[in-house]
């Protein structure tokens, strides 16, 4: 199996991609952690709206927190004991422990909504792209310039 991949000639045609790299770099070292607590779904509801939905069984709004910061996106979950009331357990499958899962958000997108309900945790993102970002239509000005040697008449 590779560990690394050479995206040197990628980058000899591309300009202002350096983030990109990095990007892929954690990436990589993200799936070598082997950590699949909580699990969760990312969902593509259109070109500019997505969904991550993660069950988070046993914990309450107050457990969890999320955190959008330059480009990441952290949760963490300190979910408090499970209430015995003095229960004896045959089986406890439920976990109840604390996590920490991150991603990284492409440019310009962000949390639009969080809730928790049933168990999972529901966090709704937008990508939200400035004006000045936008494509935009360069008028063109047809008039036609009437110079004589150089001047303008």
């Amino acid at each position: 199996m590779l560990n690394t991949i050479d995206f040197s000639p990628l980058f000899r045609s591309s300009v202002g991609f350096d983030r990109l790299t990095s990007t892929l770099d954690q990436a990589s070292k993200f799936h070598t952690n082997g950590s699949t607590y909580p699990p969760y779904n990312i969902e593509k509801l259109s070109d500019d709206n997505y969904k991550i939905v993660m069950a988070v069984a046993g914990c309450t709004a107050q457990d969890i927190e999320v955190t959008e910061h330059d480009g990441n996106l952290i949760i963490k979950g300190e979910p408090k004991a499970l209430k015995t009331n003095d229960s004896y357990f045959l089986h406890r499958g439920i976990a109840a422990r604390s996590f920490e899962r991150s991603f990284h958000l492409a440019e310009f997108l962000e949390v639009k909504n969080a809730n928790i309900s049933d168990g999972l945790l529901v966090l709704e993102l937008k990508r939200n792209i400035p004006d000045e970002f936008k494509p935009r239509k360069v008028h063109i000005d047809d008039r036609k310039l009437n110079t004589i040697e150089g001047k303008a008449l």
